[in-house]
Parts: structure tokens; sequence; C-alpha cells
């Protein structure tokens, strides 16, 4: 009777220590984003949007090799056993950006989670630049994109570091696709500029240009960043 259950007791573990280990495993994986406008100088930044079949699965991870014009991405996250109490049944949606960092001139096939059920396959068109410096212009440093129900104007939110930068104007385009391209251009006004946080909300108005009912809203922001959400284009 006390090997037996010795013997339960050693599987009730085991199941346990099965349960509180994670392991990586690939995600399922929707779209691939790839927004028009990158140069050779630019750090290029692709969007993949996937989600993660329960509460199991855990923070998305990215590892990327390139090869020549092919990109293969893959994404996974760590996964619980279902038998984790702490892995209830909800479907949990990502929206990821991927660095590819300074690309050369040209066309590159992209491969997400390839030869599985989870691939995704895109294309990203990378321009030469005009300049030799990396990202010549200047980007308001914006931390977040305010979306509101029913209207195709967004605000762009977030705090410049100086008051000697301005906003000198605002490009809109898109890839033809799914993504429209938002690129706050800022000015330097003076040579003095202390540091000093200022806040700043700027109106932009998505165009009816594409025809996909959902699409990516990709901003490029100050030091190399961008901020991304998922826009209803209906």
């Amino acid at each position: 009777m006390r090997a037996m259950n010795k013997a339960i007791s050693i599987m009730i573990f085991g199941l346990f220590v099965n349960a509180g280990t994670p392991v990586e495993t690939l995600v399922p994986i929707q779209n691939i984003f790839s927004p028009e406008g990158f140069d050779s100088n630019d750090n290029v930044e692709v969007i993949v949007e996937g989600q993660l079949p329960n509460l199991c699965h855990k923070t998305p991870m990215k590892k990327v090799t390139i090869k020549g014009n092919t990109i293969d991405i893959k994404v996974t996250a760590l996964s619980y056993h279902e038998s984790n109490p702490f892995c209830p049944e909800m479907v949990v949606p990502f929206l990821e950006t991927v660095s590819l960092g300074v690309l050369d001139k040209g066309n590159y096939k992209i491969n997400v989670n390839g030869k599985t059920v989870f691939a995704k396959d895109g294309v990203l068109t990378v321009n030469e630049s005009t300049s030799d410096a990396v990202d010549e212009s200047v980007y308001a440093r914006v931390d977040y994109i305010e979306k509101s129900h029913g209207s195709r104007t967004v605000k762009l939110k977030g705090y410049n570091p100086s008051d000697c930068f301005v906003l000198e104007k605002v490009e809109v385009f898109h890839n033809n696709k799914d993504v429209y391209s938002i690129l706050p251009k800022m000015k330097q006004i003076s040579d003095f500029c202390p540091m000093k946080m200022i806040p700043f909300e700027y109106d932009v108005e998505v165009p009816k240009t594409l025809n996909k009912s959902r699409v990516l809203i990709h901003v490029r922001a100050m030091e190399g960043k961008s901020i991304n959400t998922i826009f209803d284009n209906k």
C-alpha cells in the first residue's frame, strides 16, 4: 500500500513539474505587415500579427535569419502544459515589431514560421537612400496612437525632449496593400536645446485609399523606433 501511495505521489509530482516548466513552441501567425518607405540607411522593420492559443502561452519571441534576399523569422512563445491551473482558455492577440537592421536596397522575401502549419509569406522593398546619414529625418517621439470608434482621425501622443523642435510636416503614404505609414517630421528652430519634456498631440486623418477592412497604422518615431496599431478601415 505504501509503495502504491509513493508511486501515486511521484506521478502527481511529475505532473506538477511538467505543468510548471515551459517549453518554446511556434505560434499561429495571421499577417505580415511590410511598411513602405524604408531606405538602405534605415533600421528596417516588419510587423507580425498573430495570436497565442491560450494563457498557457507567454511572451512572444522572435528570431531573425537573413540570407541574401530571403528573411526567415521564427515566432515562438513559452508554453506551459495545459494541466497548469493558471492556463484558462483565452485567445491572446499580439502585434510584434521585428527589427531587421540596415538592409541593402532591393526586394526581399519574408518567411515567418516557414515549412510549418503556421507559415506565412510576405515581401519587403528597401529603396536606395539619398543620404549617407542613418535616418536623416528627425521624427516626433510618439508613444501612443489614440483611436476613436467610427473616426478616421487618430491622435499621435507623446513627449518631445526639447522645445527647440517643432512639427514641420506629417507625411502619410501606403504600401498599396494593408499599411499606412505616418511620418511626423520635426525641425529644429534653435541651436539651444535644453532638455525639457514637451507633451504633444497631433491629429492625423487616415486616408481611404486601401480596400482592406483591417490595416496597420505604422508611425515612425524618434530614435529609430516605431509605434504600430491595427485600424478598422471599414
